[in-house]
């Protein structure tokens, strides 16, 4: 088939690649403007971007790519569908019935459960044992459509927001090979999503990460896997801030105040929770490089009764 392929982040890059493997004919790519990134601000390519470039595929980058000129460029390419996968940008009615065979979105969760952004890491932040992708015929609502098929992933114990967003990446590209065989194929049956069981769930923020102690450790445990890598989680200590990139949940009670170390030994730091202890496992100090405790704890002592507290806010 010809095909317009949408997508912008390291998710989206394995599906391209199972569509020119598989002998689609991608006509297109289309991915966000290039952005600065980094200290340097230096201008970095979208993943896709570089990944269609290796390919040899032509690539646009619409500001909008509603703008009536872009959707000239699309009606031009004689699609016959469209292929989305974490694109970042909402398509117009008129952008949907473009190709003949309509726009296909590949989208991180079992469908209608964790519609809109950042389905994988809020599957693993609230404790999920299972997730997915589903291919769905996309509509002018925000993970809405028809669902087509769908392929169900299941969460390791200690699953990160990381490790999980590969899973689902590479089921994502098993999937839409399945969809759009059976779409030529005319075998498949769209299903209207049920609003029974729906929900959405919110953008990541970067204040996200900053742990309150007052709550329960294992979901702040559960906290710090979904937030890895980013946005990450971190505490502040001694005026900096310090990451927390691997904890565990002790089920256990101290007394203390909530942020409280209160064990410490030469491989070990417990805090107090709002129920039970983390024990932080991997930390990294402002400016240094990520390590595991034991080798935190030789250049970076820390007492018992330390709180660990809070950012803060600017004017707080």
């Amino acid at each position: 088939m010809r095909v317009i392929f949408m997508g912008t982040p390291d998710f989206s890059v394995p599906i391209l690649e199972a569509l020119v493997e598989e002998g689609h004919q991608v006509v297109g790519v289309v991915t966000q403007p290039d952005k600065p990134k980094g200290r340097g601000k230096a201008i970095l390519m979208t993943p896709v971007k570089e990944k269609a470039l290796e390919y040899q595929l032509p690539v646009y980058q619409p500001k909008k790519v509603r703008d009536p000129e872009f959707v000239r460029v699309l009606k031009e390419q004689k699609a016959d569908i469209m292929v989305v996968a974490a694109f970042g940008q909402i398509l117009s009615k008129e952008v949907l019935e473009i190709p003949p065979m309509g726009c296909v979105n590949v989208h991180a969760s079992l469908l209608p459960k964790y519609r809109g952004s950042a389905p994988i890491q809020w599957a693993v932040i609230n404790g999920e044992k299972e997730t997915g992708v589903t291919t769905m015929m996309m509509d002018e609502g925000i993970d809405t459509g028809d669902m087509l098929e769908k392929e169900v992933v299941f969460l390791d114990a200690d699953e990160t927001g990381d490790s999980l967003h590969r899973k689902l990446s590479q089921a994502g590209s098993r999937l839409i090979i399945s969809t759009l065989k059976k779409l030529e194929e005319k075998t498949l049956v769209p299903t209207p999503q049920p609003e029974e069981g729906s929900s959405y769930v919110k953008m990541l923020k970067k204040e996200m990460g900053d742990l309150d102690w007052t709550m329960e450790a294992q979901a702040l445990e559960r906290l710090v896997r979904g937030l890895n890598s980013w946005p990450g989680t971190y505490t502040r200590w001694k005026g900096k801030t310090l990451k927390i990139w691997k904890a565990a949940v002790v089920d256990r009670e101290y007394e203390g105040v909530c942020g409280q170390v209160v064990h410490t030994d030469q491989s070990t730091i417990l805090v107090k929770t709002g129920k039970g202890a983390l024990a932080l496992l991997e930390l990294q100090p402002e400016g240094k490089k990520r390590m595991d405790t034991a080798a935190f704890l030789r250049g970076y002592p820390v007492e018992e009764g330390t709180v660990f507290a809070m950012r803060v806010p600017d004017g707080g």
